[in-house]
């Protein structure tokens, strides 16, 4: 057993430790990481990468027949899944070194790739080192949650740590489970020429706003997609053809691979918290809104805390922690306003409060709701991209509360609307801008300008200006 003290520990080789690991590295500080998996997390390896790289195959295959409306028509694509699964494990593969091991360690990082566990308040043991730190940061993201479904545990599925490895095309796949994961591989095998089928026991995607939620699902019904909402899996058996779901209302789905996308729990497994005083609980690592642990000389940040499960959100911790632990600054969490995107086609993206959030909150006489169509902004009408919607929430005094987005580049125009959300700016700020034109971010303006039209237009205002007309 190798000893080593050093000044920080990191469990974990995901998006959060690595950004903590580099910035301190970089700093002159000695960093000690643990990674017994994959380097790079869920994110590079079976997450945000591979799934988006799966989409973007799936759009490609989708546009070959072109568009009738602008006079271009074309033929049914040709899908190799084999090759496609090929040019996700490529993706992955381009992006690698930037999370490597070599680059760590040519950072000056120690990587020792063995799974960690604590030793005591301030010690992380291996199978063959055991290190003694100042500050210990636990970065273990998270794992696939398997419901408790009958017959489950005797059938093959998927999650989505195995969907992208996996080179035969389904005839038929069957995703249980109506969130983001769901839905973003629904329609990507859809486009793959696959039939796909999506049950969610309660409501699909059913944090976003529900009208663009209608907007999209009628979309991806278009599509060819199946969506059954409102009822569960009961059972699951394996079949000839693949396997069969028997749902709640006694109706039975046979199909030939399953995909269960029912979320993610933390990862706090075999970390032996109680060594270090550390309080957990089912739904993750305590924390305050400095990312402290109970034992204060430990942070957690990203999946394993149970808040937030995004990678930007685990980026945006590693921030919090490097101030505290390196800055000694008392920097603090402000979860209020994370954006979040589904990169499904067309894009739904959410910051702030939804429609009925706000209502909830403030009362239904203290806000106002601004509403965009696509339908008419000039941009979406040239590419024929009218479907979606902008709709923002604003507190009766002009203050931004929300922005929900559904749109082929929704990702990309939330975030104006992140940035004037959490620097508590008012609608006025928005509606003044110089937006480029024709673009899809026009419509924020749009939006914007609709606060002050009745006003503007209004009877009182009219009078003014004939009245400064005269002199």
């Amino acid at each position: 057993m190798r000893n080593i003290e050093t000044d920080v520990i990191i469990i974990g080789g995901g998006s959060g430790g690595l950004s903590v690991a580099a910035c301190a590295a970089q700093m002159g500080v000695n960093v000690v990481l643990f990674e017994d998996a994959e380097m790079g997390g869920d994110c590079l390896n079976t997450g945000c990468i591979p799934s988006k790289a799966l989409l973007a195959a799936g759009k490609a295959a989708h546009h070959v027949t072109g568009n009738a409306e602008m006079g271009i028509t074309g033929n049914t694509a040709k899908v190799d899944f084999a090759a496609t699964k090929a040019h996700v494990a490529d993706v992955i593969a381009s992006i690698a070194p930037h999370d490597s091991v070599d680059r760590f360690e040519g950072l000056g990082v120690t990587v020792i790739r063995e799974r960690a566990s604590f030793a005591g308040r301030n010690k992380v043991r291996s199978a063959t080192h055991q290190v003694t730190a100042r500050y210990i940061v636990i970065a273990t993201g998270s794992s696939p949650l398997v419901p408790a479904i009958v017959g489950l545990d005797k059938t093959p599925f998927h999650t989505y740590e195995a969907i992208f490895t996996d080179p035969e095309k389904p005839d038929h796949l069957l995703i249980i489970g109506g969130g983001p994961i769901g839905i973003e591989m629904a329609q990507a095998h859809a486009r793959l020429g696959c039939r796909v089928t999506v049950i969610e026991a309660a409501t699909i995607m059913g944090r976003d706003d529900a009208e663009l939620v209608q907007i999209l699902k009628t979309r991806l019904i278009g599509e060819g997609i199946t969506l059954i909402e409102g009822v569960g899996v009961t059972e699951v058996a394996k079949s000839k053809v693949g396997v069969t779901a028997t749902l709640a209302n006694g109706a039975v789905i046979e199909a030939s691979q399953l995909l269960v996308a029912v979320g993610r729990r933390p990862a706090t497994e075999g970390l032996d918290l109680e060594a270090a005083g550390i309080a957990v609980t089912s739904a993750g690592i305590t924390t305050d809104k400095r990312l402290r642990t109970s034992n204060k000389r430990v942070f957690a940040i990203g999946d394993v805390t149970g808040r937030e499960q995004f990678t930007h959100m685990a980026g945006y911790h590693a921030g919090v922690v490097i101030r505290n632990m390196l800055f000694k600054m008392p920097a603090k969490l402000n979860d209020s306003i994370v954006p979040w995107v589904t990169y499904s086609d067309p894009e739904l993206a959410q910051v702030g409060l939804t429609e009925n959030a706000a209502t909830d909150k403030w009362g239904k006489a203290n806000i106002r709701i601004m509403q965009v169509p696509l339908a008419g902004v000039d941009r979406a009408i040239a590419e024929r991209r009218r479907e979606g919607m902008l709709k923002i929430i604003v507190h009766r005094n002009g203050r931004i509360l929300g922005a929900s987005i559904l749109a082929p580049n929704a990702g990309e125009m939330i975030l104006a609307w992140v940035l004037a959300i959490s620097s508590r700016q008012k609608i006025k700020q928005m509606a003044s801008i110089i937006a480029p034109y024709p673009t899809y971010g026009d419509a924020s303006k749009k939006a914007a300008s609709q606060f002050f039209t009745e006003k503007l237009f209004s009877q009182p205002t009219r009078r003014i200006v004939q009245f400064l007309l005269r002199w």
